[in-house]
């Protein structure tokens, strides 16, 4: 493969185009508004100026140059027509993934795979809207994408087995393990972690216990690197609140109606990390968490 494309310069594409780039491959990062594509910039090159103090083990620190020479960053989709695969991370919104995906049809050459990065919506849904139903997979990447060791990998209903064998010789020479699972509301990994971030968030909405507390019972008593609600942070409460509802609207299970308080701040603007506060306070200068809740 001599070149990959990723469509959304949020922090799932910078990420998946750091580990691609990382990687040796040629990456275009397209994004239809340029200062996400310049925040993009600046946070792989901060990312790839600390990577061996993050990965310890005596990590040597990466030509961040030369990874960063490798990605073209470009508010034109038509940049994308020499990708032999694409990985889309838009924000979780269907309509917008639904106005996408006949783009990205006419763009492509007819053999390019679509890996969909998305945490909730049906991967077989958004390959009816392509003239490549057999080329569209789920590949569901975790945050940060180019730290995290494992891809869930979907198969829609129409996924071919080439398109599955491509997927996974690409996450392999990325040095990434995947796991595939069948087509289903939030998949395997979020139809479990959404319910659980939800219910976290009932527990700070009725009284139950703080911010803080709930967030040390889960890392002090099962040993999680990191508590829900600060996982709920680190996605985005605005993805959460998406994904709980593509989950509870495709399942008609009232289990995983969005908790009232998640709604009120997402509409607050308190998306976590992103916006600098959610359920714990982000402050550049010392990057400690504050409950604020």
């Amino acid at each position: 493969m001599s070149q990959l494309g990723v469509v959304g310069a949020g922090t799932m594409g910078t990420g998946v185009s750091q580990l691609f780039a990382e990687a040796g491959l040629e990456v275009v990062l397209v994004d239809s508004q340029r200062r996400a594509l310049d925040a993009g910039r600046e946070q792989i090159r901060t990312s790839l100026q600390t990577a061996h103090l993050v990965r310890g083990g005596g990590a040597k620190p990466l030509d961040v140059d030369a990874v960063l020479g490798r990605i073209r960053f470009t508010t034109e989709l038509k940049d994308l027509s020499g990708a032999e695969y694409v990985v889309e991370n838009i924000t979780e919104d269907w309509e917008a993934k639904r106005r996408l995906y006949p783009e990205l049809d006419d763009v492509c050459p007819p053999d390019t795979v679509f890996g969909v990065n998305t945490s909730a919506i049906a991967i077989s849904r958004i390959g009816s809207v392509t003239r490549r139903p057999e080329k569209v997979v789920g590949t569901h990447f975790m945050n940060p994408a180019h730290l995290k060791p494992t891809v869930e990998v979907i198969r829609g209903f129409r996924t071919s087995e080439d398109t599955l064998q491509r997927t996974g010789e690409l996450l392999e020479r990325a040095g990434r393990r995947h796991i595939v699972v069948n087509d289903a509301a939030g998949f395997v990994t979020n139809r479990v972690a959404m319910l659980t971030v939800n219910e976290a968030i009932f527990l700070v909405h009725e009284g139950v216990a703080d911010v803080r507390s709930i967030d040390r019972l889960f890392k002090e008593c099962f040993g999680h690197p990191m508590g829900p609600l600060a996982t709920a942070d680190l996605i985005g409460l605005d993805t959460v609140l998406y994904s709980l509802e593509v989950i509870y609207a495709d399942l008609n299970d009232s289990k995983y109606r969005p908790c009232p308080l998640l709604r009120r701040m997402v509409e607050a603007g308190l998306h976590g990390r992103k916006t600098g506060r959610g359920f714990h306070t982000y402050e550049s200068a010392t990057r400690e968490d504050k409950a604020h809740v």
